[in-house]
Order: C-alpha cells, then sequence, then structure tokens
C-alpha cells in the first residue's frame, strides 16, 4: 500500500498529522510541505460526517470510502484504511472512482485489512505478527529487536461476573493503551484472547524495558464500564534478539519463559529473559513430570499441626499434605499443589489425603477432630460429597470429627450447586471451615447464606497484631462477626506468647501455629501428648 510515485497516497499517525506521502501528493497539495500539516489541512472539505468515518477507521475500524466532490466532471474518493501507527489514504480521481478497478482496489484493501488485523480491537493480529517477526531475522549486525509478551491479570473475572460484552470493552480499551505509549519502530499485536505482543526494532535493551514498564504503569488505573471500575493490570515477558533468540521460535519461547516469571513474581509487572529462567522453568517441568507418578510410589505423607481451644486445650490436628521427591527432598505445597491443581491430579490426590487422614486421626481419643483441605478442583468434582461419605464409612470415622476447610476462591462463582454441596456436606455432619478469611474475596453474603462452623483468620493478620493497629482493627471486626453469626474463630500462625495472649484478651475460639506445636507425622502425635507438649502458661 506504499504506493507508486505518480499515486495520491499519504500516511498519518494517531493525532493525523501527515507522516509521509507520494510525490504525487506533494505536487498536488502545497499543505503537504507545511510543518506540521494535518489530514484537515490538505483535505479542508472534509466534513463533520467524513470526520466521524475517519476516526471510527481510526479507532481500528474497516477501510472506508469517502467521497468529497470535485469541480464538475471530476468526482474524488477517499479511500480511508488503518494502519499500526495511524491511517493511510489513497485518493482516487474521475469516472476511476466509481469504476470497477477502483471498488477491486477497496475490495482488496478491506480483504487486506481483514486477513492482518484483529476484528475486535484494530490490532494486527497473529497471523501478521508471525509474518512480521519471521521477517525480522536475522537481525542486522550492531541492531537489536525487542519481543513483548503481555498478559491481562484478572481479566477473567471480568467475563465471568460482569459478561464478554464488558471483556470485549475491556480488550478494546486495552489495545488503546497498548498503542497509547508505543512510538515509531513499535508495533502491537493481539494473538488470542488476552494475550498481547510488541516488537521493537532498533532500541537499547534499556530502552525495550523503559517500554515495558510504560505498558504495566498503562493498567494501574482502573478501566471504567457502565459506571463500573475494573482494574485489570498486565504483567510483560521481555526478550531480545539475537541475545535470546536467533529466530522467532526461540525469542517467542524466551519472552513466554520472562512472561511466566512475571507472572509467578506477582504478576502487575515485568521481567527480561535470562538464562536462569530457563533453568527455573525446567527444574519445575520435571517436578510436574515427577508429580503424576507421586501418588503411585507413595511419595506423599501428611503432618499434622495441633488447633487448641482455649478454653479446652487441644481439639484435634489440620492434615497438612507433604511431597518428599526421591530426588529434589520435600517439596514445598505452595510448589506442587498449583501443578496437581492445573494438571487435573488433585482429585486423586485430595481423596487419597481425606482417606489417610480419617484412617490415621480414627486412632486419636475420640473426642479429636482432624482439619482437611480441600482445594477447588476437589469442591468442584462429580460426586464429590458421595466419596466423602463413602470415605467416612470406609475408615469407619464419625463425620461430626471431620473439619472440611474451603478457602473463599472456591466460592467466587455464587452458583446454587457451590451452596448445594455445602449443605450436603452439613447434613452429613462434616463441620466446615472457611479458611484463609480476609485474603481473597472475603464474600460476606456467603457468610449469610450459608453457616460456616468455623472462619480462620490468615497469618498475614496475626503476625503483627500485637503492634499493628490496623490488624487488630481486623482481627477485632473478624472475631465480633464470627460471633456475631454464631460461628467459632481460629487464628493460624500463632507463633509468640504475646500473639496469643492478645487473641484471648479479643476471645478468639481457637489458635493454631508453631507457639502450640509445629507439624508432625502421625506417629509422633502419641508422644507429643504424653510429653505434655502443649501448656497454656504462655497465655497470662
Amino acid at each position: 500500500m506504499s504506493g507508486q510515485p505518480d499515486e495520491l497516497v499519504s500516511f498519518y499517525g494517531n493525532s493525523l498529522k501527515l507522516a509521509k506521502c507520494s510525490l504525487a501528493v506533494s505536487k498536488a497539495y502545497k499543505a503537504a510541505a507545511a510543518p506540521g500539516a494535518t489530514l484537515w489541512d490538505l483535505y479542508p472539505e472534509l466534513d463533520p460526517d467524513h470526520r466521524s468515518m475517519i476516526e471510527a477507521v481510526l479507532a481500528g475500524g474497516l477501510p472506508r470510502n469517502i467521497a468529497i466532490g470535485g469541480s464538475p466532471g471530476k468526482s474524488r474518493s477517499l479511500l480511508v484504511f488503518a494502519t499500526d501507527r495511524g491511517i493511510g489514504i489513497i485518493e482516487t480521481h474521475d469516472a476511476r472512482a466509481n469504476s470497477e478497478a477502483s471498488t477491486g482496489e477497496a475490495d482488496r484493501a478491506l480483504l487486506l485489512h481483514q486477513a492482518s488485523h484483529d476484528v475486535l480491537t484494530g490490532l494486527a493480529n497473529r497471523r501478521q505478527f508471525t509474518s512480521d517477526l519471521e521477517t525480522s531475522f536475522p537481525v542486522p549486525k550492531g541492531q537489536k529487536l525487542a519481543l513483548m509478551q503481555l498478559d491481562l491479570d484478572d481479566f477473567k473475572p471480568v467475563n465471568d461476573t460482569l459478561g464478554h460484552g464488558a471483556g470485549d470493552t475491556v480488550l478494546k480499551m486495552t489495545a488503546e493503551r497498548i498503542q497509547a505509549v508505543l512510538r515509531n519502530g513499535e508495533t502491537a499485536y493481539r494473538l488470542a484472547g488476552d494475550e498481547f505482543a510488541v516488537i521493537q526494532r532498533g532500541r537499547e535493551p534499556a530502552e525495550a524495558e523503559d517500554l515495558a514498564g510504560s505498558l504495566v504503569r498503562a493498567f494501574k488505573e482502573p478501566f471504567t464500564i457502565d459506571g463500573i471500575d475494573v482494574f485489570v493490570g498486565a504483567s510483560v515477558g521481555i526478550a531480545i534478539a539475537p541475545t535470546d533468540g536467533n529466530d522467532g521460535e526461540q525469542l517467542m519461547k524466551a519472552a513466554d519463559i520472562a512472561l511466566y516469571a512475571a507472572k509467578n513474581d506477582g504478576r502487575g509487572r515485568a521481567r527480561m529473559f535470562n538464562r536462569s529462567m530457563m533453568i527455573m522453568l525446567e527444574q519445575r517441568e520435571t517436578l510436574r513430570r515427577s508429580l503424576r507418578v507421586a501418588l503411585k510410589e507413595r511419595q506423599f505423607f501428611i503432618e499434622y499441626q495441633p488447633l487448641v481451644e482455649l478454653s479446652e486445650g487441644i481439639v484435634g490436628f489440620e492434615a497438612l499434605l507433604r511431597w518428599r521427591h526421591p530426588y529434589a527432598g520435600v517439596v514445598p505445597p505452595s510448589v506442587f499443589i498449583p501443578m496437581a491443581e492445573a494438571d487435573g491430579l488433585m482429585g486423586d490426590i485430595g481423596a487419597w489425603v481425606l482417606e489417610q487422614a480419617c484412617r490415621e486421626a480414627s486412632t486419636w481419643p475420640s473426642h479429636f477432630i482432624v482439619a482437611v483441605n480441600l482445594s477447588p478442583a476437589e469442591f468442584l468434582r462429580r460426586s464429590f460429597t458421595d466419596r466423602v461419605s463413602g470415605i467416612l464409612d470406609a475408615a469407619e470415622f464419625p463425620a461430626e470429627r471431620l473439619e472440611i476447610e474451603i478457602t473463599e476462591t472456591v466460592l467466587l462463582e455464587r452458583t446454587t450447586k457451590n451452596l448445594d454441596i455445602l449443605h450436603t456436606l452439613e447434613v452429613l455432619g462434616v463441620r466446615i471451615a472457611l479458611d484463609d478469611f480476609g485474603t481473597r474475596y472475603s464474600s460476606l453474603s456467603y457468610l449469610q447464606s450459608f453457616p460456616f462452623d468455623t472462619i480462620k483468620i490468615d497469618r498475614h493478620f496475626i503476625k503483627d497484631v500485637e503492634t499493628n493497629p490496623k490488624s487488630q482493627t481486623i482481627v477485632r471486626f473478624v472475631i465480633g462477626l464470627a460471633h456475631g453469626l454464631g460461628m467459632r474463630i481460629t487464628a493460624e500462625g500463632v507463633e509468640t506468647a504475646g500473639q496469643a495472649t492478645w487473641l484471648r484478651r479479643e476471645k478468639c475460639d481457637r489458635l493454631q501455629g508453631h507457639l502450640l506445636g509445629a507439624p508432625m507425622s502421625s506417629e509422633a502425635i502419641g508422644d507429643f501428648l504424653r510429653q505434655g507438649s502443649f501448656a497454656t502458661g504462655w497465655i497470662t
């Protein structure tokens, strides 16, 4: 579409300032030579309706033919089409404007645009991205090429809660925010869903980091959808050619790994690829493969941490899943549980934990309970309540001695099915605890809809409860809320006597943490109880 010298072809930036034009345009319009000339200077006859059409194309719309008249017997037409940095215009004259040739030219421009651009956002699409990336190699000696992979953070809840129409609006506004920070030599693409990419040519790595930082900051402000502020962040992975890859596939892989690192580090940030990321990813994939045989090869085991009622002493233990890898040693649950959930393994693993915990707890004093954490994947698994009932029967373990802990993530989608599962467990006699309260969505409507037996306050609020007035206010509020609704309160992460004393003073019901006992094997529980390892002397 660059045009031959005798064709009237011109290009304009997002502000509609003339960027470049063919020799024919320079000869036909004196205004083209003026510094800062705009589209309106070259074509002052464009009226408000024409301007609306042009702005629609500029916003990512399809090409438009605009008839702008001319002297008697001479008609003129402007074919306006979107470019990566604004719009382009092809001007046609006389009968040619209405001829089959002109129509064919417009059709070709339209088809070219549709084939290379995303319909929703107007950005170049994956097909164009693949073509542009491939033709960028080999990178000329002494030059750099930066590829940035950008994913939206917390986009799924927008679709889930506000609908796909709102999601589409966010994607359109995302494209606008990305375009707003780009300069010459930088092109944005929508690859799929909420995945975007930017190619930056002819810059130094430091400039790539600067651009990535600008992209992240562009998403700090909320999107306003129908009067509702929606916060959707962005994570960016950066790879530089030829250092990180000598072809498009290598560079894409490096940028993907950097993006994974950005998300793993907490999201809402940019990360530059380095070789250590590759090593960590390879180690992670090795663990992922090992996880598939861990249950079969009996690599999992359970440790138990005491649960202490301030009025009664020890009332039971929480079951904590552990994985002893044959070469890597004990792998933290924070590492392997997300893998198991992502790979669909948590259902079988969770069933093993529940059955093993019930069998081992059946040897404890008859008034002790066992608390078992439940992942969202297990909770939503088909016939979950039937499996719980079957495990209790097989282990001959009373339902009232089992406490199932669920997180607020399980309850994110407020559905009748979720409530039905909770009520069925209640009918079975199983106790239900809401874990990590206050760290995620804190849906108070669920506390109103379902009578949980226990609410667990996350350790985040307990660690500085002796000195931080804000933590004290939150903990007091949760204790009062739970008691007002007839529920009990458990404080997690109690490490000091001062914390325990403060919690007792505020009438917290149950404590859990290293002060009261570290996680231990089932075999160690008997000795722990006989030795009187637990004592109330630290509470003054």
